[in-house]
């Protein structure tokens, strides 16, 4: 009876839902205006933009600015738009014009498409073009030729959209008065594509394949090429290394930005333009900068935008919110859970009501007072909102977790008399998957997966607090300090920081079938450096064998609470695959050219004696 009640419960849950998205669509047709244009910009190259206006013209509205590689459908007379773009339906009743433009060489617009173009700093001339230029030329275009507006306008986007928002801000158009880049990309070579120099392959092998398809001509569609014929990523994947087999069985010169990729393996000049960070300066509008602790994709420009933003800007207002949150997940999800793990109350609905919205009011309708704190975050574990005055929290404690003999892990020292190391053999043709599921691309729960499958393997190293007498709380960013070496000449490192709970846990509403809450190894935080960029992400150099190593690796920030009665895991290993690319392991100059020969097995050694320990650095909050 209780199957036949839940059938029924997503029945009338779905029903309602289409009944209310039929009821916005309806309030977009009665109360607004759609309008299409072709905006020129100062080279004479016309970005396609939708602009929706309320019917209502006894008032004057803000503007909403929206710009995206992604499309702006519907195109033509059809009315709608997309709330996965990160609006929400509140913002049709409250009363805005919204904005929606292709940018420069996607679908609908003219002009060549360039994945992050370089940002010039200086005045720029006509030929000087960049997605600052563009965004400021479209302000200019939308003050000087709609009706009905106040003078003034907002900008958010999520992910690359995020980043568009963010170079708006830079010499802004004076009627910019807010942006919220969310999810932004900052630096590419540490955004999506790398991590410390190891390559996303799930996920940018999959996305370059749909995005970089080249553009006959203008379109307001998709083109999707490739039938990769499997559900199974890591299967497809063994199979696709060497990475040289993605041009030669796939993409040919089709994809422009593969074979930028495997020419600039380094951190060379062609990423370094591509880093926004250092022209984060003279900045004018209202920042909020959003993301989520569980953002696969871009946690690393979340945190970097609004530090650099914070530092370089400091008499402007720039806050962070962070929440429970996959990639955009604040719009696309009510934030109440993701995969097995519960996180309670539904945080995306308090951040669009509580912060998005009033953010957006104050500053475009001088409406409300805006109570905003400097960094709004959600603590896990715990699961409750947290205000602070500054980010990271000043209230922390800097402590070390060692890893010992046995499996251990403590904030106590190693010993004179433990044993120096643990090893265990890699095997590039047998890698760590990242994900018991079967997946192609990389899913969207993985950073709080059970991490029981792999702490099983023997090419896994794990240490493990014993049980907690008190709650703990991780706060703030986390540096891996690991004294290694290898009988290779190259490696790549991931560390996973793991919240172990007790045996006797429940199980959520969420938790899926056959899984078990008890002893759950959920991952709280998790990173890789590709070894070979130790010192420098410039100058990559192999490793001598068998010499040990020192090797700094930043786990972004936490807000993190290891309740009482759980243990705090460390997991230390060489491959994590499909989601990232296959290191060789033998040195070679560019990993995107190696052959099958270069892959061979190593055994690598994780060093805990006295002056060549490995420990994290964590920050406890008091």
């Amino acid at each position: 009876m209780k199957y036949l009640f839940l059938f029924f419960l997503l029945i009338n849950t779905k029903i309602f839902a289409v009944v209310k998205i039929n009821e916005d669509s309806l309030y977009l047709v009665q109360h607004y205006t759609k309008a299409e244009y072709q905006i020129p910009m100062r080279d004479g190259i016309k970005l396609f933009t939708i602009v929706y206006t309320p019917k209502d013209d006894t008032k004057k509205y803000p503007i909403l600015f929206n710009r995206t590689p992604y499309n702006v459908a519907p195109y033509g007379t059809e009315m709608g738009f997309s709330f996965r773009r990160g609006l929400f339906p509140a913002y049709l009743r409250e009363g805005y014009i919204f904005v929606f433009q292709d940018v420069r060489g996607r679908f609908m617009s003219e002009g060549v498409f360039r994945h992050i173009p370089p940002f010039i700093d200086n005045k720029k001339s006509k030929k000087d073009v960049d997605e600052g230029s563009d965004a400021y030329d479209t302000v200019d275009w939308l003050i000087k030729n709609l009706n009905n507006h106040n003078g003034r306008v907002g900008m958010w986007g999520i992910s690359y959209s995020g980043y568009y928002a963010t170079c708006a801000a830079i010499n802004a158009h004076p009627a910019l008065k807010c942006i919220s880049p969310q999810a932004p990309i900052s630096d590419w070579f540490f955004d999506d594509m790398h991590h410390h120099g190891a390559f996303f392959l799930a996920a940018m092998f999959d996305f370059l394949s749909i995005m970089d398809l080249p553009r006959q001509r203008l379109t307001n569609d998709w083109v999707f090429a490739y039938d990769f014929k499997t559900p199974d990523g890591y299967g497809f994947y063994l199979r696709l290394e060497p990475l040289p087999n993605a041009k030669t069985w796939y993409f040919g010169d089709s994809i422009a930005f593969w074979n930028d990729l495997v020419n600039h393996p380094d951190y060379d000049d062609f990423w370094q333009k591509r880093n926004i960070l250092p022209h984060l300066r003279n900045i004018k509008p209202a920042v909020l900068v959003v993301g989520g602790w569980y953002d696969a994709e871009d946690l690393y420009g979340t945190f970097k935008t609004y530090q650099s933003t914070e530092n370089n800007n400091p008499r402007i207002n720039n806050s962070i919110v962070i929440g429970p949150w996959i990639h955009g997940g604040w719009a696309r999800t009510d934030g109440s859970f993701l995969g097995n793990v519960s996180f309670n109350i539904k945080t995306s609905l308090y951040y669009r009501d509580s912060i998005e919205l009033p953010f957006f009011n104050y500053y475009l309708k001088d409406k409300g007072t805006l109570r905003l704190a400097e960094a709004t975050m959600f603590m896990t574990g715990k699961n409750e909102w947290k205000k602070f005055d500054q980010w990271p929290p000043k209230n922390l404690e800097t402590k070390k977790l060692y890893m010992h003999a046995n499996e251990t892990l403590s904030f106590d020292p190693p010993q004179a008399s433990e044993s120096s190391f643990d090893e265990f053999v890699s095997d590039p043709h047998k890698p760590v998957p990242y994900t018991e599921d079967i997946a192609f691309k990389m899913t969207k729960e993985y950073m709080t997966d059970d991490q029981r499958f792999a702490a099983r393997r023997p090419d896994v190293l794990v240490y493990e607090t014993d049980i907690l007498t008190e709650d703990i709380t991780l706060a703030g960013p986390s540096v891996a300090h690991l004294k290694v070496s290898t009988t290779g000449s190259d490696a790549d490192w991931v560390v996973k920081l793991i919240d172990v709970y007790p045996s006797e846990a429940p199980n959520n509403p969420t938790t899926r079938s056959g899984m078990e809450m008890g002893e759950y190894q959920q991952m709280v935080r998790s990173e890789v450096i590709r070894g070979r960029y130790r010192n420098s992400y410039e100058n990559p150099a192999p490793f001598e064998p068998g010499k040990i190593e020192k090797i700094d690796l930043e786990l972004l920030d936490v807000l993190h609470c290891f309740k009482k009665g759980h243990r705090i895991m460390i997991q230390i290993q060489s491959t994590w695959f499909p989601l990232v690319d296959i290191n060789p392991q033998k040195f070679v100059n560019n990993i995107y050219e190696a052959k099958i020969v270069d892959f061979v097995k190593a055994k690598h050694r994780v060093f805990r004696q006295n002056g060549n320990e490995t420990y994290i650095e964590v920050g406890v909050l008091r």
